[in-house]
Order: C-alpha cells, then structure tokens, then sequence
C-alpha cells in the first residue's frame, strides 16, 4: 500500500472538483451578464503516475442533474468538455444562456499504483490535488469572429459654406476623413462626406445643400481589427468529501 503522507492515513472518501459553466447568448442588457455570447472549455489533466478514474455530472442552475458519467484517465493524459458537450447532455437546442456547474468526483478507492496496490492520501492540499482542472471562459460581444474591415480614406476641399458653422480656416485646405469602406456598392461619396461633416459641426439637412465640395481623391486600405471580446482563465482547487 502507498501512503501520501507516512505518518497519517485520513478516511477521505472523495476528491471533487467544482466548475462553473456558462454557456449561450444575451442579446440585450436583460443581464444577468452584458449582452454576448459565452462559452467554456473545461480541461482536466491528469499529472500522476497512475491511472485515476473520476465521475463528473453537469448541474444546470435551479434545473436538472445529468446521469453521473465514469471515465479512467491514465497517467499523463488529459480530457474536457465545453458547451457543446453540457447542450448535448441536456438537449438545449437553443442559444439562451445556461449556467450551472460541472462536478468532478474521484473515488479515492479508485487510485492503485502500478502494481494494484491503493493508494492513500492525506489532508494536505498537494496530496488531494491530483488532477489539473482548468477552466477557459470566453465572452464576445460580435455576432461574427474577429476579423480585419476595410477601410476608404476619402481627400477633399470645402469650396463653398453659407451655413457660416464650418471655421474658415479649413475652406480650400486639404482635408480627409476615413469610414468603413461598402464593397462592391454604389454609394455617393460626396454625400458621405456631407454626412461626416455634418456630425463634427451639428449641420442640418438643409445645411448640407449649401455646401460644396470637391472630392480629390478616394483610396482604400484594411483598417483595424474588429474585435471584442474577453477571455479568462480559472483554475479549479480540490475539495474532499470524508
């Protein structure tokens, strides 16, 4: 038999671990979150030199509790689960948001050595922390993945202002603005320019027709990446069960 700790054997029947999972969407400031859509990876690795056989069950908040599955995870090796897997289990077909926890139970009678013999741990928190249990949380705010946009850069003059709104210092000066770029559309450059200006110095409608401009030159380039989203990593501390 092979102890943990020499000097004392503890009656510690269990060693479980506890995630948290969050799984779906929000689409508006409802909550309980900000609007987004969440997912979770849960990953267990086990970094022992001997076979350890764990039980996990899924709780969803205030709702049902999966079967209890069993699995054997020899030395070194690793496994998860992540929403698809809890959505599967629970047969959510849709993309409301879903939290609960995933409980990872080891039996401690289920720990043998090499040669079968059992293996007996004590209260310390090195010894019960068998597994490596890390939790990956990611939250984006997009309904697409993050990706580069296309960007116009439009040169221009003031020619003409009778709204007496625009400073005179910028009429006939080379001025330049730059928006998201709308491939493979036919847009009115001029008018988007109009509509720029039109923000940064409070012009009406009636404003915009009594300027003009003269747009000198239109090039296009790749802009910034259009990305929010946030990611977080939590590592799981063993619990015992006497």
């Amino acid at each position: 038999m092979i102890f943990a700790n020499a000097q004392s054997a503890s009656p510690i029947q269990d060693i479980v671990y506890t995630a948290k999972f969050v799984c779906g969407s929000i689409p508006d400031d409802a909550g309980p979150l900000r609007p987004g859509h969440y997912d979770t990876s849960i990953n267990i690795l086990n970094k022992k030199g001997y076979r350890i056989g764990l039980v996990w069950t899924a709780v969803i908040n205030d709702g049902p509790t999966s079967n209890a599955i069993f699995k054997n995870l020899d030395s070194e090796t690793s496994t998860g689960m992540d929403c698809r897997d809890i959505k599967e289990i629970f047969a959510i077909d849709t993309k409301e948001l879903t939290e609960g926890f995933v409980i990872i139970k080891i039996p401690v009678s289920s720990l043998k050595g090499f040669n079968n013999e059992q293996i007996v741990l004590d209260y310390t928190q090195d010894t019960i922390n068998v597994l490596d249990v890390q939790v990956f949380y990611t939250a984006n705010a997009l309904d697409t993945l993050p990706h580069e946009i296309a960007e116009e850069k439009i040169s221009f003059y003031i020619i003409q202002d009778e709204t007496d709104k625009i400073p005179p210092e910028v009429f006939r000066k080379l001025l330049d603005v730059t928006m998201p770029a709308t491939l493979n559309q036919i847009t009115d450059t001029e008018q988007k320019v109009k509509l720029s200006l039109a923000k940064k110095y409070d012009l009406d409608k009636k404003d915009l027709d009594k300027i003009v401009l003269r747009i000198k030159d239109i090039s296009i380039g790749v802009g910034s990446l259009l990305d929010d989203h946030a990611v977080s990593l939590h590592v799981v501390k063993p619990q015992i069960n006497e």
